[in-house]
């Protein structure tokens, strides 16, 4: 065998799925670091806990290879960061972990399982994968199925490319695909995503966020897509989606939340189809802040001031509903994720502070529409300065659970260019299909 090859086997692993080869992996992917080489993992199962990936690794899975995770939370070790939401210490522990390093590349034609079903219904849950301030990253060719949690999280880390990749996720909550935060130069191309929340996000829990670029994808999630902040303490800047397919998307196609005091700014979204996303278009610019609640940054210990969103281009893209759409979706048979009257786009933020230059064009969108007004409530609630206002109801992402249109909701938008837009109804609705509520338009 060429010497810069290194496997598994050399150090006594089993390789049958059953027997735990956590040592014989870590002691390959150490030696091929060391070496310069490639670790190769091929014609087995390998079951393993936490394993670190070294820097200038290569670690290659071949066809018909599986690199197997635990179904013991034991074997998953404390001392892999945490996760950054607040009041989710369940997903702190994971599978695969990197911290401080340069240089690794995960490739080939094989499988990382999660082993996501023998964790259903259990107090903690590892993510697949983990980075945290890492350089030069490639992650290609593989299947990342059946995470626990997240299938992957890059923080505070550069110059990532995720390339053809294979994603599913159905077991559990939380099933993400791509989480990015704080990290820049990012490249994710021709990737296939399916989970049970957000597909891809984009995030900054303080660091900055810019020059991201997602190309040839298929999206499809019980959640949205694509999300752009939540966590959004920084600058979320320079993000090109394009040439992206959507499929079954039970919430939002494209979701933007600048919710804790930073910027999204320059986002160009362009050349998309979509076939049944209950909300194409979703953004909202506003502060929320719940320290006993879930969703909030740990970094965050106070209501932040509400920051900016600004330029954001949508261009080139067609949506279509079926009767699929008429009916409800749950996740799990449980949490109702999507329903009739809650559809269409939405553009929504506070008087005083808009959204500003938001462009939307050439945008073909048949809605499943068949609402009653008499079935909705009669007040649709602003959305509220939190500084100023803690109490006081008002609308978030999910609340209210209705829509006041059927196809485009904008409102306290600056600068908004609307261009070629055909709107269609599968069945009549008593909405009407576009307001503007304190809105500059061009």
């Amino acid at each position: 065998m060429d010497k810069h090859i290194f496997t598994p086997w050399e150090w006594g692993a089993a390789g049958d799925g059953r027997t735990d080869d956590t040592r014989a992996v870590q002691r390959t992917l150490q030696q091929a670091a060391d070496a310069g080489g490639v670790a190769l993992l091929a014609g087995g199962t390998f079951l393993c806990g936490s394993l670190r990936l070294p820097g200038n690794l290569t670690l290659r899975i071949e066809a018909g290879a599986v690199l197997l995770a635990s179904p013991d939370i034991t074997r998953y070790t404390a001392d892999t960061h945490h996760n950054r939401y607040r009041n989710e210490p369940e997903l702190d522990r994971c599978f695969l972990f990197a911290c401080d390093a340069e240089n690794i590349t995960l490739t080939g034609r094989g499988i990382i399982d999660g082993n996501g079903a023998a964790f259903v219904g259990q107090a903690q849950r590892p993510m697949l994968l983990r980075m945290l301030r890492c350089r030069r990253v490639l992650v290609e060719g593989l299947g990342l199925y059946n995470a626990a949690g997240w299938t992957t999280a890059f923080l505070d880390s550069s110059y990532i490319r995720a390339v053809d990749l294979d994603i599913r996720n159905r077991d559990n909550y939380n099933g993400d695909g791509l989480d990015f935060d704080g990290c820049c130069h990012v490249w994710v191309r021709g990737c296939s995503i399916c989970g049970t929340d957000d597909n891809l996000c984009l995030q900054s829990s303080g660091l900055p966020v810019r020059d991201v670029h997602i190309s040839d994808c298929a999206f499809t999630s019980v959640c949205a897509g694509i999300r752009i902040g939540l966590k959004s303490i920084g600058e979320i800047s320079g993000v090109v989606i394009a040439n992206c397919t959507l499929r079954d998307v039970w919430r939002e196609g494209i979701k933007l939340e600048c919710t804790e005091g930073g910027s999204i700014t320059d986002i160009l979204v362009t050349n998309l189809t979509m076939h049944n996303v209950r909300r194409p278009i979703f953004a909202i610019l506003n502060n929320r802040f719940c320290p006993d609640g879930l969703g909030s940054s740990r970094e965050l210990t106070a209501m932040p001031a509400i920051g900016r969103m600004e330029r954001l281009r949508f261009t080139g893209i067609t949506a279509v509903d079926d009767e699929e759409m008429t009916r409800t979706q749950r996740r799990f048979g449980r949490d109702i994720m999507g329903s009739p009257a809650f559809g269409g786009c939405r553009l929504d933020a506070h008087p005083d502070h808009p959204i500003r230059d938001v462009a939307l064009e050439g945008f073909w969108y048949t809605a499943a529409g068949g609402v009653r007004l008499d079935d909705l409530p009669r007040e649709y609630p602003p959305v509220p300065d939190r500084r100023q206002d803690p109490q006081v109801p008002g609308s978030e992402n999910y609340w209210p659970d209705w829509s006041r249109t059927t196809h485009l909701d904008a409102r306290c938008v600056q600068g908004l260019r609307l261009r070629d837009l055909r709107f269609r109804l599968l069945h009549p609705d008593q909405r009407p299909a576009l307001l503007t509520e304190g809105c500059a338009t061009e």
